[in-house]
Order: structure tokens, then sequence, then C-alpha cells
């Protein structure tokens, strides 16, 4: 059991949360949600002790191990990888290296000797003699090949790095386990081996994701931080979004009933106060209307953007024929002899391990790179909007974003610009900001911002939640549902996929797998 004890946390003048009382406990996953910036990531860094909290307590009961998601992927270079997994039980660990080290010595003292009987007990007691097979076992389930378990971190690629301090955290059976983002740099498999570890997870888990498919399979309750408060509801992600709109349409209804019945009570009073014969029927209302209290609304520093992708044009039946595509990319083949056909209405998602190979179909679809063989087509009515996975290039200038909007939609009305940006959540003067001091979020918002206002008949995505926070991923999948233009995307959201697409291309090594249904049948498949 974790337990806040009126934990307020304070930098300066800014208070992230404030008197937070919640009790975290054995046998269930909390996910914590929340808007950017709301302290989430923050709240797991004082349930750790790795920041003070400004008041109040954290109390953890006694005996029990905390095990951290670490996030600096350079903090282990100079260690194995067995070691850093290792390291998730740092009692084990030390144990280990001071037995280790002990058997080096050339000459042994007495006391080296009844030492060393110490730590062989305590290391036997600790699952020593199992910990390496069970890090190994970790580490293949997570897709890491046992050429690498006992490699240097730093010959790792950083996907891997991403899995191995995954593994770390995973390790030992710790008794609270905190998670931040950690379905992060996770290819599918990995991502459903964790979601299935967590739920038989016997401990407690305490998550942050912007990952709503995840917290809906792996959640017992979530934890909303909202206005520097924190609010337990018991269920998935689902079941708070529910419960907290359906909660808060009652209290617009019921405020609404009790404003019209202020309205004709105030109506009555002011007409017949002053008439003797009704001056007692007044003065009861007046009564009745002291009486009357509105709901309490409290207000939300959630904000969910308007996402609609309008088609100025439809597209005509010829939309885009892909045939015997291959490209190298820097010596080896992302794609290899790629065809498919396009037809009217498709909303395509490309799925696969390779990264790689999705963003350069993408490049290639808008020209940004030749293939090295094969042909693409594009019909004669096709207007294109792209979303790239690496948008540094298109905010690589001083220009401020109305300007910069102007750039790429030439209208020479600030109304129609000041439109698209606040459908986006940048209103007022936030328009003049510099677009070279985005934030990934904003950078992410105003390229969906130029894309609405292209009006296109056909969206190419690659990974657009990706900076986004749950309001702006919600409000995206909810425009793409509704968009009726043609679309091919890639997304690690794998409730976006599900409920947008209605046909899967799987690229691999020798080609693709291409199907006409939903992501879920098509795992099904798998």
């Amino acid at each position: 059991m974790i337990q806040a004890n009126h934990v307020t946390l304070r930098f300066g003048k800014r208070t992230l949360f404030e008197d937070v009382n919640i009790k975290f406990t054995k046998g269930n996953c909390y996910g914590i949600i929340g808007a950017n910036g709301a302290g989430k990531s923050t709240f797991l860094k004082v349930l750790s002790k790795e920041l003070d909290t400004s008041s109040g307590e954290v109390i953890l009961s006694p005996n029990e191990r905390v095990a951290v998601l670490k996030q600096d992927h350079y903090a282990y270079d100079d260690y194995s990888v067995m070691d850093t997994v290792l390291m998730g039980n740092a009692p084990l660990y030390e144990v280990r290296k001071e037995k280790d080290e002990l058997y080096t010595h050339t000459e042994f003292s007495e006391s080296d000797g009844m030492r060393l009987g110490e730590l062989e007990a305590t290391f036997a007691e600790l699952g020593g003699w199992e910990a390496e097979s069970d890090a190994a076992t970790l580490l293949n389930n997570l897709g890491i090949d046992e050429a690498f378990h006992y490699a240097f971190m730093k010959e790792l690629a950083p996907k891997l790095k991403v899995k191995v301090l995954l593994a770390q955290a995973l390790f030992g059976n710790p008794d609270i386990l905190l998670l931040d983002e950690p379905t992060n740099g996770l290819d599918l498999a990995a991502t459903k081996w964790l979601e299935d570890f967590l739920i038989n997870f016997e401990n407690c888990v305490i998550v942050v994701s912007h990952d709503r498919y995840f917290l809906n399979r792996v959640c017992t309750h979530i934890v909303d931080l909202d206005y520097k408060k924190m609010k337990l509801y018991v269920g998935n992600y689902d079941f708070w979004y529910e419960s907290s709109q359906l909660a808060l349409k009652q209290a617009k209804e019921t405020n609404k009933k009790k404003e019209e019945k202020i309205k004709e009570l105030q109506e009555f009073i002011a007409r017949f106060s002053a008439n003797a014969s009704k001056s007692k029927q007044a003065t009861s209302r007046k009564k009745m209307l002291e009486k009357i209290e509105l709901e309490t609304i409290e207000p939300s520093s959630r904000k969910y953007p308007f996402i609609d992708f309008k088609v100025e044009r439809p597209s005509g039946k010829e939309v885009l024929t892909v045939e015997k595509l291959s490209k190298e990319v820097d010596g080896r083949k992302v794609l290899n002899n790629v065809s498919f056909q396009m037809l009217k209405g498709d909303k395509i998602a490309l799925v696969g391990p390779d990264d790689v190979a999705k963003t350069t179909l993408f490049k290639l679809l808008v020209e940004e790179l030749s293939p090295d063989s094969g042909t693409i087509t594009f019909g004669t009515t096709i207007q294109k909007s792209y979303f790239p996975q690496d948008n540094s290039e298109y905010f690589d200038s001083d220009l401020t974003l109305i300007d910069w909007m102007q750039k790429w939609y030439n209208v020479n009305d600030d109304t129609i610009l000041r439109g698209f940006l606040g459908r986006m959540l940048f209103s007022g003067d936030e328009v003049f900001k510099k677009v070279n001091v985005l934030s990934g979020g904003e950078k992410a918002r105003a390229m969906l911002s130029k894309c609405m206002a292209a009006s296109p008949n056909f969206l190419i995505l690659d990974d657009p939640t990706a900076h986004l926070d749950l309001e702006s991923i919600t409000a995206l999948n909810n425009g793409l549902i509704k968009y009726d233009g043609n679309l091919i995307f890639s997304s690690h959201d794998h409730q976006l996929v599900q409920t947008v697409a209605n046909r899967i291309i799987e690229i691999t090594e020798d080609g693709i797998i291409d199907r006409r249904m939903s992501y879920d049948d098509y795992l099904e498949t798998k």
C-alpha cells in the first residue's frame, strides 16, 4: 500500500496539486489522467520520493519495494543489459555485487567467510539463483533477442533500451510499480504482452499513459488530476469518461431547471410585491427563492479541440495505385515490391513493427522521396494533405503562427485563419507565437490546423497522435471517423486504428499483407 496524505506540491508561485489524499492498494491498477502539464508525471516522482512534497507526506507500507520505469535511456550505457535489469531489484543487485567482489579475493579472512555465508543466505532468500533466468524471460517476452542479453546498453538501439528499462521496472515482483508512459516505443507484440502482464500482476500498479486502449485493458481505477485536485473513480478510462460526462450533463440539466424556476419566482415577486392582496404570496415566493441553490459545476482544465476535416471537392473513383514499389533506406530494403490499389472511401491503417518502412511509404506518396523501382499513381481529382511524423522542418522559421498559417492557406482574412487555429486551442495572442518555439503538442495541433484548412479529399497521417494529449487524441479520433474523404495513416493508438480504419495493410520484409477488415479482426487472424 502507498498513500498520499494531504500532499501539496508547489514550484515557486505555481501549485501543481494541493491537499491530495489518496490510497493505492494491492491488486489494483490505477491510471492517472489529466491535461498536459497538470502534473501526472510529477506526482509519480512524489510517490517514488524522487521529489519532496511542499506539504503532506507519502506513506509506504513497511518492507514494500517500489519500482519505477526510468526515463533516462543513457544512464546505464556502461552496464550490460542483464545487469541493468537486475538493478531493478536493488537489494538483490547489491548483495550479488558484494558477493561477487568477495569471491575475487585471492585470500579469505575469517570475516570474509562469515560475510559470504550471510550474503549467500540473503541471496537465496531474495531469489538470486533464479534472477538471471527471470530477467532473461522478461527480455525475451519484450522482444529482446538473447544475443543482446549480455551486451552493453550503449550497443543497443534506442527502442531496445526502452524495453530493457521496462524489464528493469518489472523485475523481481515489486510491491508498488510506477510506470510513466510504458507503451512509448513498444511494438504491438510487446504492448500486448505488457497488457497481459499487468492484468495478471497481483500487486499495485500506478500508470500514466495517453493510450486509451491500454488504460481500458489494464486499469481497475482512474485518478483524475484536474485543477490541482485528484478524484478517484472505480473502473477503466471509458467508465471514467462516460460517468464524468454524465455527471456534468445532469448537473447542467438540474441547473437549467432551477434557473427557470428562479426566473419564474423573480417575475412573480417583481410583479406582485407591491400588490397588497398578493403580498403574502410574494413573500412566500421570496422564501422559496432563497432556498434554491444551483449545483456547483467545477471548471475543468481539459480543453477538447474541434477537429473536422471538410472535403471541398469529392474524389473520383480513381484514388491511388501503387505498383511494385521498392525502396532502400541506409542500405536496408524497407519496402519490397509493394503493390495495392486504394478505392474511394478507403481508410487504410499501415501497421507493422518497422516504423521506418511506414514513414518511407508516406514520404514516397508525397514525393519527398523517389522510389528505387515501381510507380505511384494518384487520381486526377486527388487533393492531398500530409501530417509527417517529423515536422521539425515545417517550423524552422521565426514566423508567427498566424503568418505560418497564411503561408499554407492563401487567404487574406485573419478571421478565417484564427478560426482554424482557434479550433485547435490557439486563441487570443497565442496566434502571434513564433512557430520555432512551439512545444511538440502545439506543433502537432498546428499541423492539424493546416490539414483542416486544406479541405483535402486525401489525408496522409504519419503517427499523428504521438505528441497529443488524451483530449486532442479523442477529438482527432472523432474527426477521422466523420471524415468522408480517403485516408491512409499509421498510429500506435489502438483505439484510433480500430475505430477509424476499414482496411489494414501490414508492411513486412517480403511485401505487404492487405486485409479489408477492422484492426481487431486483423489481430485475430494473426
